[in-house]
């Protein structure tokens, strides 16, 4: 009997991926595992299935880990912020045994567990890191254009802008705060490298991109983990990873208070009272994000994902640009799907590896994509619409003329 465990699975990407698990019948028994126990009830109440149960987790109580994973077969961990969770969760899965996929997008975190690869092949246990949308489904695109695209590829690129989505909360501008403030790896000319966002080599990095239905948008760097995995993988000179958030404004609010020192957790005195820079910074941009929303007419989520592959195919220097599109979906759906899809092969036994590992060391691009047709169809997407997520492919050889290429030739989809 296949047991699996959702961990943050009331929160709006482990909604996502349990309703998908759901509609897969993969699993015989789903737990939704959350701090929110009243949003878990009601989420099970609502699929109004046996098979779905919820459970109370603290995802930094060891104990209470140990207890609510036993018996699972999987532990799908969708809890951020990840450099906080993600090593006491592990630790827990480790003693009881359990295969683990998660969405973690922290870069920070991902190095320490990636030096855990060792121990972990020996136990024998399989963990996804970073199964999700960037990184996730941009390492996969990545090593699909490596593997079948390019005879050599020279760089890959990740660009991302998304917005609107329904709801907001602390831990989204948190996890801005963040990006911003590490120092956020890049590689380039062949190196891994560490740049600051408000420094002259991030500065650098900055650009616009034209995103498909979005438009164009300024990017920035982004510290995400695939600039670090793909290195590893594939042979390349370059691996970057930029996005922003829409509308634009709203990103520019985040990123000036951000670099004026307010995402500051030190109180200062202000009139007699004691106020915490990160406190009010937070407050008046979630104060402010829907008047910017409005003011620039996005009523409703979208975004897109784009990975852009360069290189040598025949002898001539070619681009592949893949784009992940969406309209009326949020981040929930396009990270609680492929974390729920990477969930579902490491259960049909389509993940075969033991250790820690990122998407492209050991998810099979042509698998991922034709078990998400799949899942695409039980949630009742429909193909033929830009807004469910569906690959959009472009060529642009060396004289920019670009020219899409229809991925049903790929036959996936």
């Amino acid at each position: 009997m296949s047991q699996i465990i959702v961990l943050g699975g009331s929160g709006a990407v482990g909604s996502v991926a349990v309703k998908t698990l759901h509609k897969s019948k993969d699993f015989e028994k789903i737990i939704i595992g959350d701090y929110n126990l009243d949003g878990a009830k009601q989420l099970a109440a609502e699929m109004n299935d046996s098979s779905i149960t919820a459970c109370f987790v603290d995802a930094l109580d060891p104990a209470g880990l140990r207890q609510v994973i036993d018996g699972c077969d999987i532990v799908l961990n969708c809890v951020g912020p990840f450099y906080n969770t993600v090593k006491p969760i592990l630790e827990a899965v480790r003693e009881k045994k359990i295969n683990y996929v998660d969405v973690c997008d922290d870069v920070d975190v991902t190095l320490e567990i990636l030096d855990m690869d060792e121990m972990i092949k020996k136990e024998g246990l399989k963990v996804v890191l970073g199964m999700g949308n960037s990184p996730g489904i941009t390492n996969i695109l990545g090593k699909l254009a490596s593997d079948l695209l390019l005879d050599e590829t020279h760089s890959i690129d990740i660009f991302h802008t998304h917005g609107g989505e329904k709801v907001e909360g602390e831990g989204v501008i948190g996890h801005r705060f963040h990006c911003m403030t590490i120092d956020c790896p890049m590689f380039l000319d062949g190196q891994l490298v560490y740049v600051k966002y408000f420094e002259k080599e991030g500065i650098a990095l900055r650009q616009t991109f034209d995103f498909p239905i979005i438009g164009e948008v300024p990017i920035y760097p982004y510290p995400h983990p695939e600039q670090v995995t793909l290195p590893r993988y594939i042979q390349l000179k370059q691996v970057t990873n930029k996005g922003s958030v829409i509308p634009n404004a709203y990103y520019d609010l985040t990123r000036d208070l951000c670099g004026l020192g307010l995402s500051s957790k030190t109180s200062v005195t202000v009139k007699g009272q004691p106020v915490v820079p990160y406190d009010f910074a937070v407050a008046y941009i979630l104060q402010e994000r829907e008047r910017m929303l409005q003011e620039a007419g996005i009523d409703k989520p979208r975004g897109c994902v784009s990975v852009i592959a360069k290189g040598i195919k025949d002898g001539d220097y070619k681009e592949f640009r893949f784009h992940l599109v969406s309209e009326s979906e949020g981040l929930g759906e396009g990270t609680g799907i492929p974390a729920a899809v990477g969930a579902i092969m490491m259960n049909r036994g389509l993940i075969e590896n033991t250790g820690v590992m990122p998407p492209e060391a050991c998810v099979s691009a042509i698998d991922f994509l034709k078990t998400t047709s799949e899942v695409y169809d039980l949630t009742g997407k429909k193909s033929d619409s830009q807004s469910t997520g569906q690959v959009m492919l472009e060529m642009v050889d060396k004289e920019g003329h670009v020219t899409p290429i229809d991925v049903s030739q790929f036959g996936i989809f």
